[in-house]
């Protein structure tokens, strides 16, 4: 299983930078780099809430889920 991490398209479409971003919900722009580029191991529920209120959006609008391929291949 993957998570997938949209903060890029997020900021994108709110033409916000990173340092801006960064501010806003109190992180480094370097911890944000991080959870930008899917390499966070864990992420704080206050964090979370911070990301979703200065985007406007919901955790699901930030983070998805895909499955591995193993799960969407189908026994023979």
């Amino acid at each position: 299983m993957a998570i997938v991490v949209n903060l890029d398209v997020l900021l994108a479409e709110r033409r916000m930078s990173v340092g801006d971003f960064a501010t806003a919900i109190g992180l480094s722009p370097a911890n944000v780099a991080v959870l930008k580029n899917g390499r966070a191991k864990a992420v704080r529920f206050s964090t979370l809430d911070a990301i979703c209120r200065a985007l406007n959006c919901t955790p699901g609008d930030v983070m998805t889920w895909v499955p591995d391929d193993q799960e969407t291949e189908t026994p023979d």
